[in-house]
């Protein structure tokens, strides 16, 4: 009997070691001393849909599907002797299929979900709304919105030539796709150059049209007088330190709590440091390590008048942790704010996350009127999260090369990038929660994050979720010709044109190798092409700057989710089918025909309780979900803000508290960040809806931000 013991162990050893093998960074004959231990070990999971791989030496690889992982679990508790138990609830019948043809048992309860800390191993896990951060489980289904990814094992002979043969397909077809891209927009943009020459020549001014041409003048006046003031500055102050007089910048800065420190006429540089020198701010650069091992940037907003930069050593990431126990009290004492503020003139922290394509940059391009630069000078402590990849792609483990640094989509996005920041700011900061501010793409992460079958415990972090720009619901631009030709192709094909890394790198070599006002005005025309907006409402002298922070990396599968035949453009919408959403529609119908009423939004006390409940049945979002605040674009084409506030308004959503919610008409998708009256429509009630929902704790903390002393905290 005992012999049968053993040789069974024996077995599930060798089986084990086989499939890690498969899971690993590198192949076992290819390790070596130089090379730390990168086998696989154990799956640990984010969530019960997110498992990631734990090596040898303690790091992380991403992109592992869920039955891979469970399999890796239960070979390695069987070589072990250690008994099974159930596996977790994210796994369909079809998994557990899969699990018994691979011949292995189920998973064993302490390996099945190992916390959402992966600290604390002994940390008991449970499903109820009021589980602590750490050991909370979401309630977890299938969701054709987000299929699986595709599993890369490590290099071999065969995986490389499979890599290269899709990189070297997807090089031309995709160069193909982007020149097609940028001679629509040339072509589109003929007709509006001669309206422009024929006005010119008949003595006229073709900008004269622009809603804020007047102040566009003032302002490019003001600008071209402040490059020749700083000119003026800098050769005085050169001459006064050879004479050894250096008294001129203690005399400028009397009085003024905002003294810039860069000038001048503007590079177009993509350096948000830059752009905040130049209005008496700075920048720091946190990097931040991902549960899943990738290396993401957090951009720091300070005043330098108050706030001294921390060490690159303070400023470099961390272990693969989130909210770690006495977060709040390490961070007051610790952290790079939280050290340097003292109790009652601390600044309440403010996590800003950009769109698709973008960087965070996107909120420092406008000067004065920057959001980022806006909320920094009002009080707030700023801090600019970017997404995996961004400018600079970095894992703890992968190569740029390497099929597995790429396969991910908005749901890593989300469960796994976004949590992230919102921890290293609190831990920084030495705050229970924090505001937290995004656009476009940004929006779509946190909305889904916070469903209550991915990771809802995130919303106990954030005060309040101010969304611009919403996107959530497809809007009538993800119907035209070439969105529906990456609609129609297979996924296979998809892979075939865009490969399995980065979404059309070549953009990325442009962007390093045009001159800045080339790029930026090249940047404007084909983005305005693909998305239908025009620079009607930004400040025309600035649009160039406006276009060195994008685009940025992104995954082809990543793209593949937005715009491919299976997930966003197909469903048109972010957490539900189609076939819901038409449900919806035909509700929303009945009930205006009941009611007899002609307008398309009725508040859910207009609706029965029963209609209400009954629509709760649906909803999105539990008990954790925070306070949410819209200020939707009413001319965007590109997503459908107003369906998103219906849902809200008729009752989809019992749990969510939508604090403010403001529909402006005139605006395009990127006005809410860019136009010349964007802080006066957005920033400003920004401002108000974050000190509004701050709890009476933080706000004792902080000091009151510039306009805000009338506000009065919510009362729930």
């Amino acid at each position: 009997m005992a012999t049968k013991i053993a040789q069974s162990k024996d077995d599930a050893t060798t089986r084990f070691n086989r499939h890690a093998e498969k899971l690993s960074l590198l192949p076992r004959h290819e390790e070596s001393k130089r090379v730390s231990a990168t086998s696989a070990v154990r799956a640990r999971f984010v969530t019960p849909q997110d498992p990631v791989i734990e090596t040898a030496n303690g790091d992380r690889l991403p992109a592992v599907p869920l039955v891979e992982a469970q399999i890796l679990n239960n070979l390695k508790s069987e070589a072990e002797g250690r008994p099974f138990d159930v596996g977790p609830a994210a796994m369909g019948d079809a998994e557990r299929e899969q699990l018994e043809d691979a011949g292995v048992g189920q998973v064993p309860q302490n390996d099945m979900l190992e916390g959402t800390t992966l600290k604390h191993e002994s940390s008991s896990q449970s499903s109820e709304p009021g589980a602590p951060l750490g050991n909370a489980i979401p309630p977890s289904r299938t969701n054709p919105l987000f299929p699986p990814l595709p599993l890369y094992g490590p290099s071999t002979f065969m995986r490389n030539v499979h890599c290269n043969l899709f990189r070297f397909s997807s090089f031309f077809l995709s160069l193909g796709f982007l020149a097609v891209i940028v001679l629509g927009s040339a072509f589109t943009s003929i007709p509006l150059m001669f309206r422009h020459i024929t006005l010119r020549l008949t003595g006229k001014d073709p900008d004269a049209r622009r809603p804020f041409h007047e102040e566009e003048k003032r302002r490019k006046r003001a600008r071209r007088e402040a490059a020749r003031a700083w000119k003026q500055r800098c050769r005085r102050r050169n001459s006064m330190e050879k004479a050894g007089n250096d008294t001129e910048d203690g005399r400028a800065s009397q009085g003024n709590d905002y003294i810039p420190t860069e000038g001048g006429d503007d590079p177009l540089k993509c350096d948000v440091g830059y752009y905040a020198r130049r209005v008496g701010l700075d920048t720091e650069e946190f990097r931040v390590q991902t549960e899943d091992g990738f290396i993401i940037q957090l951009w720091h907003v300070f005043n330098p008048r108050e706030y001294s930069p921390v060490s690159d050593e303070t400023r470099s990431h961390h272990e693969p942790v989130v909210f770690p126990e006495k977060q709040t009290e390490n961070g007051r004492i610790h952290g790079a704010s939280g050290a340097q503020y003292r109790n009652g003139n601390r600044r309440y922290p403010v996590l800003l996350v950009h769109g698709l394509l973008q960087s965070s940059g996107a909120y420092c391009t406008n000067d004065e009127d920057s959001l980022a630069f806006f909320l920094c000078k009002s009080g707030y402590d700023v801090w600019l999260g970017n997404n995996r990849c961004g400018f600079d792609p970095q894992h703890q483990m992968l190569a740029y090369s390497d099929p597995r640094m790429w396969a991910w989509n908005i749901r890593q996005m989300g469960v796994i990038d976004l949590p992230a920041l919102i921890s290293r700011v609190l831990s920084e900061t030495g705050f229970p929660k924090l505001g937290l501010v995004c656009h476009s793409q940004g929006t779509t992460e946190t909305f889904v994050a916070l469903a209550k079958e991915q990771r809802p415990d995130l919303g106990t972090k954030i005060s309040v979720f101010c969304a611009l720009a919403p996107a959530a619901y497809a809007g009538p631009l993800i119907g035209k010709m070439y969105f529906k030709f990456m609609r129609i192709i297979s996924p296979g094909m998809f892979r075939v044109f865009f490969g399995i890394h980065a979404f059309i790198p070549f953009m990325m070599t442009m962007h390093s190798l045009l001159p800045g006002k080339l790029y930026g005005a090249l940047g404007y025309r084909v983005f305005s092409f693909l998305f239908n907006w025009t620079d009607d409402r930004w400040e025309q002298d600035l649009r160039d700057r406006m276009f060195q922070f994008a685009p940025v990396y992104v995954s082809a599968e990543s793209m593949r989710w937005w715009l491919g035949r299976e997930c966003f453009a197909k469903q048109r919408c972010i957490l539900a089918t189609r076939e819901e959403g038409q449900l919806e529609d035909e509700e929303d119908e009945d009930d205006l025909l009941f009611a007899g009423k002609s307008s398309p939004h009725t508040s859910s006390g207009d609706l029965s309780g029963e209609a209400t409940e009954s629509r709760g049945r649906t909803a999105w979002y539990d008990e954790q979900v925070p306070p949410m605040a819209f200020w939707i674009a009413g001319s965007d084409d590109l997503v459908d803000g107003r369906r998103l506030l219906r849902r809200f308004e008729r009752g989809r959503e019992p749990h969510v508290r939508l604090v403010h919610a403001k529909i402006i008409e005139e605006y395009e998708h990127l006005d809410v960040i860019w136009a010349m009256d964007a802080i006066e429509k957005v920033g400003k009630e920004v401002r108000k809806v974050i000190w509004r929902t701050a709890s009476k704790d933080s706000r004792d903390l902080c000091r009151v931000p510039v306009g805000c002393e009338d506000v009065e905290m919510d009362c729930v």
